[in-house]
């Protein structure tokens, strides 16, 4: 376009700027889209980078009619402040200084002016905060003087001041250790907390007096920022706290951040003993308490109310839920009234604390998560406060002949709020860790399990407040379960929500009682759940309700290996429902399977009484049959839960036998497999073929995984058909990407052959890292695996190239240590350069590659440093090329790197004094 063109030639020119044009290109950038607007945009950068530009600033904010080129003219100028300033003449710095305050006076000087230009308004606090960084106290002694001096001429200049206040509060106690040097930040603290009486007196002159409501709320706004630093002693030696909470809390329009001033003033750490301190916060509680209980009352649905409330009184519970929680947790001890017989004088903080815990109960009910997660917090921390009054658990028979007047006082206090507790975290039990099928990046399909997310984090905190609700009241907390079960069978409350979340609050108390109590509740809950899995009909009733019974018995072991005959029941049920479609079922029994298998798995391997044979020889007879139904991930887990139950056997000749009879299915197919590939090695470019064989491999790598260095008999059956099939699928992915190019990788056949390649590494490396058999390693895995994986590392083309084959060799030089050594030639050899060659062009390709060559780099470095020692140089300049390349990384891992060279140099003797100058040659 011509007016680009135009603003192209006239903008790199250093005289005045054409404003006009400007707010043309600015306009084009904003309202276009495609080529015109990629070209406005690399004006405006071309411009905002020239070094002379800020002298531009004043035109632009002085004669530009759209605020769009006034904000890029502000980020030009605080550019130049951030980076220039002190580089800038002393008359110019103070221009620019006097220019911004006389423009923020000018659109802050009337509510419609401000309320016009609020975006820029605040753009130019911002650059102002940037000067005030720079020049203050040294440069602008009188700043803090200035501003409150100039908030005393004018309502909406004053509102404007407190925003810059607040913005400067940010800057240098919340984000100061991020964009300010330590000692730059220390000073500037110390000089805001010095002159702080300044504005500490405007803003209680301002809240005293009220003089508007817009005043008001950016006077409480930007004293909630001060309050997070401020001296104690502007707090608890004025009367801010009752000013605040005295004055402020009936008026809606102030509620909510009068809330959140008070909540900052909660969490205030008070280093002294000094009583007043505390009255000032039991009174400021009080009264707080007394206005909420004007507005809320105990008898209010807030669950009910929230869900329909407005935006402001949703904020206003929310931050009163904060308020309630930062004090009970810092100041609880002051507010808690034990005496069975109430003093006079302790009447209304008693009442106050009683409200306090009845509305935070109410509270708790709110489904917004978030408001709950606050609760949460609270209760979590103050049951266990309560546990480790008397941390033991209390068995039930005693429980109930014990005299209540022997329970500790504050026990006492909280014993009924605690019981409503139980029900609600009994009736909103989060959801425990899940797995979840997903497609990998290699289109596998694989299970997950579900980490770290909220809903698992979530999990935890309310399995912690149950566990500790059931060590205070195991009786209250069975009694709360039972009658939720029970209205799941008479059918008051079913539901599949409902039966859940019982059922996991169940599972998730598991070991909190005596063995007596668990087996007597477990018992309840199994007979009732069955027969609610008799009365109700339709599948997916029946599929739910079975699912949680599973889920319930997985999670007490200890009654499981009590009881054989009850576990024995408990495995052939979720073996039956191992062949049940219904979604996620199936999951479930094998999830449920593999926990069970870890935890009772010596059960499995011993004659139990009136057994004629160990209950896993019988399970693998009838493999087939329990298997036949099941998706390959989930054969994958039943392998590996038998796997563990196999580690448990501890008579090697009946351990070998159990394995090969658990491997004969896969083993059978490997055969057939194998046969027809040493006639026609064709038979492997059948995409169903090469699935087969990856499936194969997997289910090896689950047993492999569990069994651990036993599994070397089942590893010896088909270990070269292993490296033979490694070699015959690299050619195969070779010729394809020679004829194809790098297109060929993502040909679905040949990325499952990759996957091959990858499962085969992997299965070596599970059996590597679990046996201790150096000698075996070195003499039967290690050659033919080196010639069969090393060459073919080395002649594939970079993007064919398996980051596992880093992992594993890491892996070997781990495990065998300076046995290694001889071997440290041919490693290097195979995957050094190439690997470099990967890796030296950026910072970022080839991810996997790169952490793995560096974790290979430091086991190298870590056990077999001495090889480095006998090294060529030139050979040697080449692994200090790459330590030096390593150190350009910012990975943990390769900075251990660093350090471990660094150690070994102390040990050096005087002939290694080459190594260590090419080393700082290259550094």
């Amino acid at each position: 376009m011509e007016v680009l063109a135009q603003a192209k030639l006239q903008f790199a020119q250093n005289d005045r700027i054409d404003v006009n044009l400007l707010d043309q290109v600015v306009r084009i950038m904003n309202q276009m889209s495609g080529k015109e607007q990629a070209e406005a945009n690399q004006i405006l950068m071309a411009l905002k980078e020239d070094r002379d530009s800020w002298t531009k600033v004043d035109a632009i904010l002085q004669y530009s009619a759209l605020n769009e080129s006034k904000y890029f003219a502000l980020q030009i100028l605080e550019a130049v402040i951030q980076h220039k300033w002190k580089s800038l003449p002393q008359v110019q710095r103070d221009g620019i200084k006097s220019y911004i305050v006389s423009k923020m006076l000018e659109l802050s000087a009337e509510q419609s002016i401000m309320e016009q230009n609020q975006l820029l308004l605040h753009k130019m606090n911002l650059v102002l905060v940037q000067i005030v960084k720079q020049d203050w106290p040294k440069q602008w002694p009188t700043f803090i003087t200035d501003i409150v001096e100039s908030s005393k001429t004018n309502e909406t200049v004053c509102i404007n001041n407190m925003n810059i206040l607040s913005l400067l509060s940010e800057e240098v106690f919340d984000f100061g250790s991020q964009n300010l040097t330590q000692a730059k930040e220390q000073h500037l603290k110390q000089q805001f907390c010095g002159q702080f009486q300044e504005v500490f007196t405007l803003c209680v002159n301002i809240l005293e007096k009220c003089p508007s409501n817009s005043m008001v709320q950016a006077t409480l706004k930007t004293l909630q920022r001060f309050l997070t630093w401020i001296p104690v002693g502007y707090v608890f030696e004025t009367d801010i706290t009752e000013l605040l909470s005295a004055n402020f809390l009936s008026l809606e329009v102030y509620r909510v951040i009068t809330l959140q001033c008070l909540t900052e003033i909660s969490q205030i750490q008070v280093e002294t003993n000094d009583p007043s301190y505390n009255e000032k916060l039991v009174k400021m509680f009080c009264i707080t308490m007394k206005h909420i209980s004007s507005v809320l009352s105990v008898d209010l649905d807030l669950a009910a109310v929230y869900k329909d409330a407005s935006d402001q009184d949703q904020k206003f519970i929310s931050s009163l839920a904060q308020f309630l929680v930062a004090f009970i947790k810092e100041h609880v001890h002051l507010i808690e009234v034990t005496e069975e017989v109430i003093p006079e004088n302790k009447r209304i903080v008693r009442e106050a604390h009683d409200f306090a815990i009845q509305i935070l109960l109410k509270i708790t009910m709110i489904e917004e998560m978030e408001v709950f997660k606050v609760c949460l917090d609270c209760w979590c921390w103050l049951t266990a406060e309560l546990y480790r009054i008397s941390p033991f658990i209390q068995p039930s028979s005693l429980y109930g002949m014990m005299s209540t007047n022997r329970e500790h006082p504050r026990r006492r206090l909280y014993r009924e709020y605690l019981s409503a507790l139980r029900t609600t975290m009994i009736s909103r039990m989060a959801k425990p860790e899940e797995v979840l099928i997903v497609e990998n990046d290699q289109g596998e399909v694989v299970r997950e399990m579900v980490k770290d997310t909220d809903s698992i984090a979530l999990y935890r905190n309310m399995r912690e407040t149950l566990v500790y609700l059931t060590h205070l009241d195991n009786k209250d907390t069975e009694m709360k379960m039972t009658e939720k079960l029970a209205s799941q069978v008479n059918g008051g409350e079913f539901s599949w929500k409902n039966l859940n979340r019982l059922c996991w609050a169940v599972g998730s108390i598991s070991g909190t009682m005596i063995e007596e109590d668990e087996k007597r509740f477990l018992v309840l809950v199994i007979r009732d759940l069955l027969g609610l899995c008799e009365q109700k009909r339709g599948k997916d009733n029946k599929a739910v309700i079975a699912s949680n019974i599973m889920y319930v018995v997985g999670q007490y072991p200890r009654f499981l290996r009590a009881h054989w005959k009850f576990l024995k029941t408990v495995i052939n049920k979720l073996f039956e429902f191992m062949h049940e479609t219904h979604e996620g079922v199936q999951d479930m029994a094998c999830d449920t399977f593999i926990k069970i298998a870890i935890k009772c798995k010596r059960h499995f391997v011993i004659v139990q009484p009136a057994e004629n044979k160990p209950f896993v020889e019988e399970m693998l007879e009838n493999l087939t049959g329990i298997i036949c139904d099941l998706s390959h991930p989930q054969v994958h887990v039943f392998y590996e839960a038998v796997g563990h139950i196999i580690s448990a056997q501890i008579d090697g000749s009946l351990q070998e036998a159990l394995i090969m009879q658990l491997m004969e299915i896969p083993n059978r197919t490997w055969n057939d497999i194998i046969a027809s590939a040493s006639t026609n090695d064709s038979v492997l470019e059948e995409h169903e073929m090469v699935k087969s064989v990856l499936n194969i491999l997997k289910t090896n790598v689950a047993a492999c995984k569990s069994i651990g260095s036993a599994f070397v008999t089942q590893l010896g059956n088909i270990y070269s058909d292993l490296l033979s099939v490694y070699k015959i699928l690299s050619e195969k992915v070779s010729r394809a990407v020679t004829t194809a190019g790098e297109d060929a990788l993502k040909n679905p056949l040949v990325k499952t052959m990759r996957a091959v390649k990858r499962e085969i590494l992997i299965l070596l490396s599970t059996f590597i890292s679990k046996n201790g058999d150096a000698k075996l390693i070195l003499e039967s895995i290690v050659p033919p695996l080196f010639d069969a994986v090393l060459f073919d590392y080395q002649k594939n083309v970079p993007q064919a190239r398996e980051p596992k084959v880093l992992s594993l060799l890491s892996i070997l030089v781990t495990q065998l240590g300076s046995l290694l050594c001889p071997q440290v030639p041919n490693i290097l050899g195979a995957v050094f350069q190439c690997s470099i060659d990967m890796i030296n062009k950026d910072m970022e390709a080839f991810p996997e590659h790169r952490t793995n060559f560096f974790e290979l780099v430091l086991s190298l470095v870590q056990e077999c440093f001495p090889v480095f020692m006998g090294m060529p140089q030139e050979d040697l300049s080449t692994v200090i090329d790459a330590v030096v390349w390593a150190f350009q990384h910012t990975m943990r891992n390769v900075a251990e790197i660093g350090e471990f060279i660094h150690k070994k140099e102390k040990n050096m003797r005087t002939n290694t004094k080459s190594y260590w100058l090419l080393l700082f040659n290259g550094l």
